[in-house]
């Protein structure tokens, strides 16, 4: 994508792209977010997380209050207002399926879901991925490095990002996305440009448009930086 690119927005990963270790919001990512959107930009939230979790966070950064939740299961545009995108009951028959394969499979105590299940990890994700396969259970299963996620095979980010553009009136051709974990693929591969952060796997730093040093806050920090140097033209 060359420097006329017309930005519109911005689709931001939360765990690791905007926290630091454990799960805190770093303030400078906070802060960047926040001038991105007093830009005029929007700041679409897209996250693994549960839509509650999503929009309360957009609310409280100032960010735009369209949000995609559970990995692109969820698209939220108020409190009360979500369209869900997947049936969680494949995710809850492929827990089943795995928990009787594979010893040591844990759902993690999160918020309640819609579409997906999240398990600890604490088994071998290729494994399962394997077992998984086998079943014949349209079910995928991710590592967002917050959690193993359990995910009907018709949604992940780009479904639900579609979705939320949608709602606002812009294309995904229009978008920035910022991520840092193998999660976030998809959505990099339809926005118009993308940036991985330091943390990232190397598979997904392959899909980016463009990969920072930092990590975490500090890398979104730095992709911002880039972004604004590249299409801004603001040093």
């Amino acid at each position: 994508m060359g420097a006329d690119m017309d930005i519109k927005g911005f689709a931001v990963d939360v765990d690791g792209t905007i926290t630091e270790d454990g799960g805190v919001i770093s303030l400078d990512a906070a802060y960047t977010l926040r001038w991105l959107e007093k830009m005029n930009y929007r700041v679409i939230l897209v996250s693994g997380r549960s839509a509650w979790e999503a929009y309360a966070l957009s609310v409280y950064l100032g960010t735009t209050k369209v949000v995609v939740g559970e990995n692109g299961g969820v698209v939220a545009t108020s409190p009360l207002d979500m369209t869900l995108l997947a049936d969680i009951s494949y995710s809850l028959m492929a827990y089943d399926y795995l928990s009787k394969k594979i010893s040591n499979v844990k759902k993690k105590l999160v918020f309640p879901r819609f579409t997906e299940i999240v398990l600890e990890r604490t088994f071998d994700i290729d494994e399962g991925r394997r077992i998984l396969d086998e079943s014949g259970i349209p079910v995928t299963i991710n590592d967002s490095k917050y959690g193993y996620h359990l995910t009907h095979k018709s949604v992940n980010k780009a479904v639900g990002l579609k979705l939320a553009v949608k709602h606002l009136g812009i294309d995904t051709s229009e978008i920035v996305a910022v991520g840092d974990s193998e999660i976030d693929i998809p959505m990099f591969k339809i926005c118009g440009y993308s940036v991985a952060l330091g943390n990232s796997p190397d598979s997904l730093k392959n899909e980016a448009s463009f990969s920072v040093n930092l990590s975490m806050g500090d890398g979104l920090v730095e992709a911002i930086q880039h972004i604004a140097e590249k299409f801004m033209k603001i040093k």
